[in-house]
């Protein structure tokens, strides 16, 4: 007896370069058939996914405290000079008040970063709103460098930048310890010259 199942797949793939693998998201069952196919829930549980450095958010916390300050002096000020000393402190108060509000959206983007180093690419995962996946195969990668900017020195960390053969495909890791970062540049670099060695 022939058996057809029917699936909804939500792909997701950047189809401007092949660095990017299409990559099954999440199957659904449609019109009551059973769903025959993994899940990433399951995907997730058979892997070993690893995350930045919890200082990730002490980097981006300082970062938007900075910027916070600074825009709420700005509209303090700038309310205070045109319309009166009351209408600036609201100002500066409402500012304040979305600023502490965005922390926790802030957080939640944090922690949704993690990445995974397979035999023959490299899975990088984030995304509060809108989840990304992104899988960039070895031998497509053209190098690989670390970054760390003063707030990141401050704390440590560093961010990893992995350059493919378009700019659209780039993928980073941030807020990995110095050490990791480093190894990781170098395990990548070596598995990328292996690949296109056996070309």
């Amino acid at each position: 007896m022939h058996v057809r199942w029917f699936c909804k797949c939500h792909m997701m793939a950047d189809l401007r370069d092949d660095a990017y693998r299409t990559i099954p998201l999440a199957f659904e069952p449609v019109n009551g058939y059973d769903n025959p196919m993994p899940t990433l829930n399951a995907f997730d549980a058979s892997e070993a996914w690893r995350s930045p450095s919890p200082k990730l958010w002490n980097v981006r916390c300082l970062q938007a405290g900075i910027a916070a300050i600074l825009a709420t002096a700005a509209a303090g000020i700038v309310a205070g000079v045109y319309l009166g000393w009351k209408p600036g402190l609201l100002a500066a108060a409402i500012v304040a008040v979305l600023s502490l509000s965005g922390l926790r959206a802030l957080y939640r983007r944090v922690k949704t970063w993690r990445y995974i180093e397979r035999d023959d690419d490299l899975m990088v995962q984030r995304g509060l709103w809108v989840h990304r996946l992104s899988v960039v195969p070895y031998g497509r990668m053209q190098f690989v460098d670390v970054e760390a900017g003063p707030f990141e020195r401050v704390f440590g960390v560093a961010t990893l930048h992995m350059h493919t053969a378009a700019a659209a495909s780039d993928a980073i890791i941030p807020g990995l310890p110095k050490a990791e970062a480093d190894r990781l540049r170098d395990a990548l670099s070596q598995r990328g010259q292996a690949r296109l060695a056996g070309l």
